[in-house]
């Protein structure tokens, strides 16, 4: 299928590595233009690199910065407009923080984990939104958890925060319908990369257990890979997906229940 992005500016926060990765892939794939930001210049330039070697590095536009802050996104999204065209997609996908279990969560922690998990989410796509809806047409994605579905033992901050994230995007949907921007997000559940979490556990001291509990908890009894996060983003993104507006959509081999 041809989902009609070929030449359509996406623009992906968190984009180095992981699930933004797998994202920017499956947009270039598709013949898309794709903007890469991320917070580590070095590792975003080896990506920048590394993708276009492959794809064209015509096709590649990046800037390194802090995604949580709102300067730096305006920044990037203008920078992006004005150096490649406008953006027609955009993915916010910075998230996790370091946490405790358990109810001890400081205020300065508190903060920042939501700073980070949904705060960096929302000024993307407040930037983003502003700029699509004199266009009539754009879509902004954000990228979630499975955590934000239900209480599945994470720290607090983290299901918390993307709970919020899912409701925000549910409640600028129904803002952003009528000027012809949708927002959809995706819920991954346990994806595994290089230098991922979910890496570590698998391959860690305790990977057996680890591995009992994949098979007991997800019914595809496996771990998800950011490339089949990034197929499904690039549908939500694409002109394919035009009545898919307001969605929540779990990509996580059936454990949801």
């Amino acid at each position: 299928m041809d989902l009609g992005l070929k030449d359509r500016v996406i623009f992906v926060a968190g984009a180095s590595r992981g699930i933004g990765l797998g994202i920017v892939e499956a947009c270039l794939a598709e013949g898309a233009r794709v903007a890469l930001t991320a917070r580590g210049a070095e590792a975003l330039e080896a990506t920048r690199k590394a993708l276009a070697e492959r794809f064209g590095a015509d096709r590649l536009w990046a800037m390194a910065g802090d995604m949580r802050d709102t300067a730096t996104i305006e920044k990037a999204l203008a920078d992006c407009e004005a150096e490649f065209g406008p953006v027609y997609g955009a993915v916010a996908n910075v998230g996790l923080y370091p946490t405790p279990l358990g109810a001890e969560v400081d205020d300065e922690t508190w903060d920042a984990a939501f700073s980070q998990n949904l705060g960096s989410a929302w000024r993307l796509a407040r930037g983003a939104y502003r700029r699509m809806a004199p266009r009539g047409e754009g879509a902004i994605l954000c990228i979630s958890s499975i955590a934000g579905l239900g209480a599945l033992g994470t720290p607090l901050t983290y299901g918390t925060a993307k709970a919020a994230m899912n409701h925000m995007a549910k409640e600028l949907a129904r803002i952003a319908g009528p000027s012809g921007v949708r927002v959809n997000v995706i819920a991954p559940g346990n994806i595994v990369f290089p230098g991922g979490e979910w890496e570590s556990r698998s391959t860690g001291p305790r990977a057996g257990a680890w591995t009992r509990w994949l098979e007991r908890e997800v019914p595809m009894k496996r771990f998800g890979k950011p490339e089949e996060i990034g197929a499904a983003a690039a549908f939500l993104l694409s002109p394919q997906a035009s009545f898919v507006h307001g969605a929540i959509l779990p990509v996580d081999g059936g454990q949801t229940r």
